[in-house]
């Protein structure tokens, strides 16, 4: 009697057990607005985005499920938010290096977009306060020929200096410029690295070349470089690209073949054709 009784007792305590693990077992499914994080290097640090992408779902987005007119939270649940590494300039204006929430006021005709200081306000829009606004800017949209089904901001046409940050939805694009000013940081690091310590030649001669800057010096570093490395074919290539900017095309066709010919060894196809180009330039 007593066994059936401790049977009957620990059955019990087996379902409950089971029960309550059911119960408070959570449930995985695809989020609806699913979170992307985006990081872009860019100049000398990175852009991030972390924001969700709600779908368009047959839906007519901007002035319907988007109104005109209206703060939105660009993007779905909690605030789209925006990283800069470092100072830049957004449509010209000053934005120091940190992380901001990213609204935009959405019209027909043109978009209003906001870095906003307050990261915790999400889609609570009625409680956005222009007061806590770092910048406000204008910008045109454009109609897009493809639909796109799912939010998406992209960091696009991206240069040593310059990149635009992309918002699509449906048929319309947003884009605003950001632009950093690393010039006069770069030449404090050569000065310091390359002229006092003397190095790294490559990276200062590339720098030089790519901003137009002093050729002679370019040259004076690639040839140091390549002595340090003589069967670096990039690097006689630079090297090469420097005495032809220089109009020196005797010295850089003999360069442009030295690089191909090192080229060929490793079975470097695009180094080779490279070459061959700048050689057919030079010959013109």
């Amino acid at each position: 009697m007593l066994l059936n009784k401790l049977k009957t007792l620990t059955g019990a305590v087996a379902i409950a057990a089971l029960t309550s693990t059911s119960l408070s077992a959570q449930l995985k499914v695809p989020a609806p607005s699913p979170l992307q994080t985006l990081k872009q290097a860019f100049a000398l640090s990175d852009i991030t985005v972390e924001y969700s992408r709600p779908g368009a779902k047959g839906r007519v987005v901007f002035g319907d499920v988007v109104p005109f007119g209206k703060v939105w939270r660009t993007g779905a649940n909690s605030t789209t938010k925006i990283t800069f590494g470092e100072d830049v300039k957004v449509e010209g204006l000053d934005v120091k290096a940190g992380t901001y929430g990213l609204y935009t006021i959405p019209n027909k005709d043109s978009w209003e977009i906001m870095f906003y200081k307050d990261l915790t306000l999400g889609g609570n829009v009625a409680e956005y306060k222009k007061e806590d606004e770092v910048l406000r800017f204008t910008v045109k949209p454009s109609a897009l020929t493809e639909k796109v089904e799912t939010f998406e901001i992209n960091v696009a046409d991206i240069t040593s200096t310059t990149a635009n940050i992309e918002l699509s939805w449906e048929k319309t694009r947003v884009a605003f410029k950001v632009t950093a000013d690393i010039d006069s940081k770069i030449m404090k690091t050569i000065e310091s690295t390359v002229i006092k310590d003397n190095k790294p030649y490559f990276q200062a001669a590339t720098y030089y070349y790519d901003n137009d800057k002093d050729l002679k010096q370019a040259l004076e570093w690639a040839d140091k470089a390549f002595a340090a490395n003589p069967k670096a074919y990039w690097i006689a290539m630079l090297k090469a690209k420097i005495q032809f900017k220089m109009k020196d095309l005797k010295g850089a066709i003999a360069t442009a073949e030295q690089a191909k010919a090192l080229a060929t060894a490793d079975q470097d196809d695009a180094y080779i054709k490279q070459a061959e180009k700048l050689i057919a330039d030079a010959k013109k």
